[in-house]
């Protein structure tokens, strides 16, 4: 459970970032650097999110779930 609040608090914090990416483009109007701050962020949340994501399905932490999940032999 901890790990898919976790998992949404991420990707809630990834769309913040691209939507106030998206404000400071067109408040900013070219000038600055803060909408690229911002989508930088965004690229490194996204990556990060993808690399735990890995991790935890290596790991065991977290299972595919769906029409056909992918099962491994437990060796019994």
């Amino acid at each position: 459970m901890l790990s898919k609040v976790f998992i949404i608090g991420v990707f809630l914090a990834i769309l913040f970032t691209l939507a106030s990416s998206f404000y400071y483009l067109i408040t900013d109007r070219g000038e600055g650097d803060r909408a690229v701050r911002r989508l930088s962020w965004r690229v490194g949340l996204s990556l990060g999110l993808l690399l735990l994501l890995w991790a935890g399905f290596q790991f065991g932490l977290i299972e595919p779930q769906g029409v056909n999940p992918v099962r491994y032999p437990s060796g019994e």
